[in-house]
C-alpha cells in the first residue's frame, strides 16, 4: 500500500511517500480501507517530533473507510461497515489497522469525506465548549482563529448554545467565513489589536472564555482581555509554544482559570467517544453543523499539504485521498 512516512523529524520535506505492506490487524484490531484522512495541526507536531512516536512511523491521526478485515476478538465490527476514528497515528495511508473500540459507525446520510472532516475538529469543538468550559446562553466568548477548522465549527457551536462570539482572523476573507458561521463581531488582527477591540466590545468588562488554538502569539492579550475568574482554554499552539506562566499572574489577573487540553481526555472511554461522535455526527447529518472542506489533496500532496497548513494559507478543513 502507499503511505506518506516519517523517517526523520523535520519539515514538510520529510513526508515521503512509501510503499509499505498492507497491515494484518491484532485480535483487537480491525483493518480499515481509508477513503478519507483528515489533516490537522498535530500531525505537524508529530513530524517536527513535538509530540514523541517511534521513527519511522507513517503521520495522520484521523480518517473514515471501510472495514476490509476484523481481528480474532472482534464482535462489533464487520467486513463492509462504514466507519470512521480520530487519535490513532497513521492515517496518511490506504490502509491503517485501528483498535475496534477506538472507532465510530458513520450514519448512512453523512459522506466519508465529512466524516474525515467531523471527528478531530468536531469532537474538538464539542468538547470545548460543552465540557472544558461549558458555554452558556448569554456568554461571550473569544475564539481565535475563527476561519479555522477547528475555530468555524467552535462558532457555530457557541452560536447554537446561544453565545455571543467575538472572533479573531487574518484576512477579510477569513473575517468573512467567520461572519457566514455566525460570529457576532470579527477582529481582523492585522489591522485591529484584538486586545483593544475585546475590550471595547465589552465595555470593557471582557470575555468569559477564551479558546485558542495559536499560542504563543496570542497568549499574553489573552489573559488581559477575560473576566475575573475567567477561563482560557488553551487548546492548541499553531503560532507556537506559550512562555511559563507564575501562577500568581492569574491572581493579579482576576483569578483566571488556564487549561490545556487535549481531544484524548475527551474520549477516553468508549461511552464518552460513542457520545460526542454521534452528537457531532447528527449536527452535521440535520445541518446543525455545516463542515467548510477547504481543499483536498492526494496522498503525494502531503508536504504541499502541510505547507499550507503552517503557512496559514488554509480556511476550513483539509482532506487527504488515498
Amino acid at each position: 500500500m502507499k503511505a506518506i512516512q516519517v523517517q526523520k523529524h523535520g519539515g514538510p520535506e520529510v513526508l515521503t511517500l512509501a510503499d509499505l505492506p498492507v497491515p494484518k490487524p491484532k485480535s483487537n484490531e480491525v483493518v480499515v480501507k481509508i477513503s478519507a484522512a483528515g489533516i490537522n495541526f498535530v500531525d505537524v507536531y508529530f513530524r517536527e517530533g513535538r509530540y514523541p512516536a517511534p521513527l519511522p512511523f507513517v503521520v495522520g491521526q484521523e480518517a473514515a473507510g471501510i472495514v476490509s478485515e476484523v481481528g480474532s476478538e472482534v464482535k462489533s465490527w464487520k467486513p463492509g461497515d462504514r466507519v470512521a476514528y480520530t487519535g490513532i497515528l497513521g492515517s496518511y495511508a490506504e490502509y491503517a489497522a485501528v483498535p475496534a473500540d477506538r472507532l465510530v459507525r458513520i450514519p448512512e446520510t453523512i459522506t466519508f469525506e465529512q466524516a474525515a472532516a467531523a471527528m478531530l475538529q468536531g469532537m474538538t469543538a464539542h468538547y470545548l465548549v460543552n465540557s472544558t468550559y461549558s458555554l452558556k446562553k448569554g456568554e461571550t466568548a473569544l475564539i481565535h482563529a475563527a476561519a479555522g477548522g477547528v475555530g468555524l465549527l467552535l462558532v457555530q457551536m457557541a452560536k447554537n448554545i446561544g453565545a455571543r462570539v467575538i472572533g479573531t482572523v487574518g484576512s477579510p476573507d477569513k473575517a468573512k467565513l467567520a461572519r457566514e458561521a455566525g460570529a457576532d463581531e470579527v477582529i481582523n488582527y492585522t489591522e485591529q489589536d484584538f486586545e483593544t477591540e475585546t475590550k471595547r466590545l465589552t465595555d470593557g468588562k471582557g470575555v468569559q472564555v477564551v479558546y485558542d488554538g495559536v499560542g504563543q502569539s496570542t497568549f499574553e492579550k489573552d489573559l488581559n482581555v477575560l473576566r475575573p475568574r475567567g477561563y482560557l482554554v488553551l487548546f492548541g499552539a499553531s503560532s507556537g509554544p506559550v512562555p511559563p506562566v507564575d501562577p500568581i499572574k492569574l491572581l493579579q489577573k482576576g483569578s483566571l482559570f488556564l487549561t490545556r487540553p487535549t481531544i484524548a481526555h475527551y474520549i477516553a472511554t468508549r461511552e464518552e467517544l460513542e457520545q460526542r461522535a454521534t452528537d457531532v455526527l447528527n449536527m452535521v447529518s440535520n445541518g446543525k453543523l455545516k463542515l467548510r472542506i477547504g481543499h483536498v489533496y492526494k496522498l503525494h500532496e502531503a508536504q504541499q499539504a502541510h505547507r499550507d497548513l503552517e503557512g496559514r494559507k488554509t480556511t476550513g478543513k483539509l482532506l487527504l485521498i488515498p
